[in-house]
């Protein structure tokens, strides 16, 4: 089991740009589905979403990014 280091609590969504090359991060997601099926996508989508919502590492700071992915957000 790993063991969870207490951090500082982020001070909320951020959503300036933090990608050196946007451009390209968006080109390697692209990438990523090419040669999948609808399913496969969807998948590889779930799990990515997961992976990162682990590594954000904060509830409230995850449903910021889920309300303002929704367009429910004023952010």
């Amino acid at each position: 089991m790993t063991e969870r280091r207490d951090a500082p609590a982020p001070a909320g969504l951020d959503t300036t740009s933090r990608l050196p090359d946007p451009d390209r991060a968006y080109r390697a997601l692209i990438d990523a589905h090419r040669g999948l099926t609808d399913e496969e996508s969807a998948a590889l989508d779930t799990r990515l979403v997961l992976i990162l919502a682990n590594q954000i590492g904060d509830e409230t700071v995850l449903e910021e990014a889920i309300a303002l992915a929704k367009g429910l957000s004023d952010g």
